[in-house]
């Protein structure tokens, strides 16, 4: 189930849960009126708007070098029964942090994930909302350090990464239509 409205801001929900969330997550949203929504793409795992297997999470650029997302993980990205799966926790880590320094949606800078160390501090639950946060802490000219974060509604740190993102060379990227690869979707 998919909850949208709200200045075309998603949130992956699990229509089983017994907690109403949406008051939380509505109010949320109404918030984050005056950040900039970063684009999405048609097929990534994580942002993708029509990967019918993905997240849909959206993700909010509050300041410069800063972005943000509110979400809930549906049980079926669990591992251990009431845990999300490692690998999909990297991935929204990757995604979060790699989305802070991509900066303008008209001229965004493209990465690679060179190296990326992640740190469990807790389990991440499924059905709880999640609060994650992408930070870049340094840019040079074709690289990037940048640091994401997961925490619970009580601000408690549950998983957080540190990456070195590298420049997808100009060669490969100049001159690729992205509207045709499904880029800067909302």
């Amino acid at each position: 189930m998919i909850i949208s409205g709200y200045n075309r801001m998603c949130y992956v929900i699990d229509p089983t849960m017994t907690h109403d969330y949406s008051a939380i997550l509505k109010n949320k949203m109404e918030n984050k009126i005056l950040q900039k929504i970063q684009p999405s793409s048609k097929h990534c795992f994580v942002c993708g708007v029509e990967n019918p297997f993905g997240l849909h999470l959206k993700f909010i650029e509050d300041n410069p070098g800063e972005v943000t997302c509110d979400f809930i993980i549906p049980e079926n990205f669990q591992g251990y029964p009431g845990i999300v799966h490692g690998g999909v926790v990297s991935a929204i880590l990757d995604e979060v942090s790699g989305r802070s320094i991509m900066g303008e949606p008209d001229n965004p800078r493209f990465m690679f994930t060179a190296k990326m160390e992640v740190h469990f501090h807790k389990n991440v639950p499924v059905g709880q909302p999640l609060h994650a946060v992408g930070k870049v802490v340094k840019s040079r000219k074709r690289l990037a350090t940048v640091t994401g974060s997961i925490y619970d509604m009580e601000g408690c740190l549950l998983a957080e990464c540190e990456s070195l993102l590298v420049d997808i060379p100009a060669d490969v990227i100049d001159g690729v239509d992205l509207d045709a690869l499904g880029w800067k979707v909302y």
